[in-house]
């Protein structure tokens, strides 16, 4: 069966153009809370021909190739360079961030964050992805389970499709 063509890249959307495709790599994590640790992670970004792209994200152990963690959502570019986006995590957790764009950098902090009854306590996220052609790298600072807002994660990627 013929692969349907894709829909034309809504315009709104055209200023994050540049994160679509398949990216892998690797990354590494440290908390208070847990002991430091390495994973490797595959992101998806797509359109459907909306103003918005879609994103999936999955990551995994590097010493035994067990799941991590997972999330999915959307984002948006506004006029301004304004960029919102809308995550969900598997582990009960919803986040809504917003942030700028400039030049090949995108910085998001969250303005909203809600969790189930039973998901660990987040406060705060902040994301810093920076662009350069087929090379995404990113940092994600955390404020959860009673500590403050400090690094969590770092990662470097590469688009494999």
């Amino acid at each position: 069966m013929a692969q349907e063509p894709s829909p034309p890249l809504h315009p709104e959307v055209a200023p994050l153009a540049g994160l679509l495709g398949t990216w892998r790599g690797e990354g590494a994590g440290e908390y208070p809370t847990i002991a430091a640790f390495r994973y490797g992670e595959e992101v998806r970004f797509w359109h459907v021909g909306k103003p918005f792209l879609a994103y999936a994200q999955r990551t995994w152990s590097l010493e035994d190739e067990r799941p991590l963690h997972s999330e999915t959502g959307y984002w948006r570019a506004k006029p301004g360079g304004t960029v919102e986006v809308v995550l969900a995590h598997p582990t009960g957790i919803v986040e809504v961030q917003e942030g700028r764009q400039h030049g090949g950098r995108i910085d998001l902090r969250s303005t909203t964050t809600a969790m189930t009854a039973t998901a660990k306590t987040v406060t705060a996220l902040r994301r810093r992805f920076d662009l350069d052609g087929d090379r995404l790298t990113y940092a994600l600072a955390m404020a959860a389970v009673g500590q403050p807002l400090q690094h969590h994660l770092a990662a470097e990627l590469h688009r494999t499709g």
